[in-house]
């Protein structure tokens, strides 16, 4: 028997620690309801939970994404569906019109109707947004592309342009280009050597540079350019690139005069018509396979072909009738384009929600807390506990006996 070493009392009050220990873990997991709640509990799982927690809070956040653009969507093709109305009720008054029984006083009345209706679709066209975008009304970004500034000159980023007769291939800048236009001077891209396919137009408000297309995708020379637009004004012509319009733009409404006899002409003024494209992001990384194109075209009364529509006259709402069957296919057109675009999204969220709930419960499967088996761990280490603290008693008192040898 010993006195300066009680070994009972050290081996049970270890063991006692060694309890404390894991119930004061039981009752931080049973508080926080996390099993790993530092990376010591358990570094893989840590590594992995993480990884799940950032897939789930990107998947989240993708569904939310493509809930957004169905609301955008929906906004746009609500719209669509007042023009669509709009529409109808303008083919019925070019029928009406057309009919030869009509007097100059009704087709002026008629007329009135008409503009009154297409300002409307402008004014749709013009205001109908969601969340500060216009969905409506084209990309204004595509006129910078064109190259087009009101009241100045532009040059388009990386092209060299040269003033005609030039034999040093001087290249122009702003203002060089502003001279040469005010003299009269054609500008060229390049030398054209015989192959004039390149066009710089002046008028009173703008300047516009571009190579011109036919929309059949021939190459058009200036003169061509011009010839064609005085022979029929709505012709389309497309820049930069054969039969389509780059950066989705179409110049439109062109209005020119042209001098067979001299060559010389000017196209007076025309509008850009953007198309409206932005992607909705609708995964947890930066696949572009997670991205989905939403496109609408310009709606506008230019847009779909009926800005200045004629009907006060029976030639002219004939006439009428056909260009207002185009523009109701066209926003039928883009109507389905929506409506497709709109189930796609739907199938992705729902597809998105399951990926989310079966990732969710994998996460918590390494991650929380399962309180019933929990509840049993902590239970067990509070009777051991207990059983600690009454053994660490006894054999403390078991060196008592060593002072009754001493007596």
């Amino acid at each position: 028997m010993v006195v300066q070493h009680n070994m009972q009392a050290a081996n049970a009050n270890r063991m006692l620690n060694v309890t404390t220990s894991a119930q004061s873990k039981s009752t931080e997991k049973l508080s926080s309801g996390y099993k790993i709640n530092r990376a010591a509990d358990d570094a893989a799982g840590l590594s992995i939970s993480e990884k799940m927690r950032k897939q789930i809070k990107g998947l989240d956040r993708a569904s939310t994404n493509a809930q957004d653009g169905v609301s955008a969507v929906q906004t746009a093709e609500g719209a669509l569906t007042e023009v669509h109305s709009m529409l109808q009720r303008m083919n019925e008054l070019a029928t009406q019109s057309a009919n030869g029984t009509n007097s100059t006083t009704d087709r002026k009345a008629i007329q009135d109707e008409v503009d009154q209706l297409t300002k409307e679709i402008d004014r749709v066209s013009a205001t109908t947004k969601f969340n500060e975008t216009y969905l409506l009304k084209g990309d204004t970004k595509t006129a910078d592309k064109a190259s087009f500034m009101k009241s100045g000159y532009a040059i388009a980023d990386g092209v060299t342009l040269y003033a005609e007769g030039d034999t040093n291939k001087t290249a122009l800048d702003q203002n060089t280009l502003k001279a040469a236009l005010d003299a009269g001077k054609k500008v060229y891209k390049k030398d054209a050597g015989g192959g004039k396919d390149t066009l710089a137009v002046k008028d009173t408000d703008y300047a516009y540079v571009t190579k011109l297309y036919d929309e059949n995708g021939k190459a058009l020379s200036a003169e061509d350019a011009l010839k064609a637009i005085a022979k029929k004004a709505d012709t389309k012509f497309y820049a930069n690139d054969k039969g389509k319009a780059a950066g989705g733009f179409e110049v439109k409404d062109a209005t020119s005069t042209y001098d067979e006899a001299t060559n010389k002409g000017y196209i007076q003024q025309f509008d850009v018509n953007g198309k409206l494209s932005f992607n909705l992001h609708v995964g947890a990384d930066s696949s572009t396979d997670n991205k989905i194109s939403v496109d609408i075209d310009s709606m506008s009364a230019a847009g779909i072909g009926v800005k200045g529509l004629k009907v006060d006259t029976e030639e002219d709402a004939t006439g009428a009738i056909d260009r207002i069957s185009d523009a109701i296919q066209k926003v039928s057109s883009q109507r389905s384009s929506l409506g497709a675009v709109q189930n796609r999204l739907e199938h992705t969220i729902n597809n998105l929600d399951n990926v989310v709930e079966n990732t969710t419960s994998a996460e918590s499967r390494i991650r929380d807390t399962d309180m019933a088996k929990e509840m049993v761990n902590y239970s067990k280490n509070n009777i051991l506990a207990q059983a600690g603290q009454s053994m660490l008693a006894q054999a403390n008192q078991s060196n008592q006996g060593v002072l009754s040898l001493l007596q």
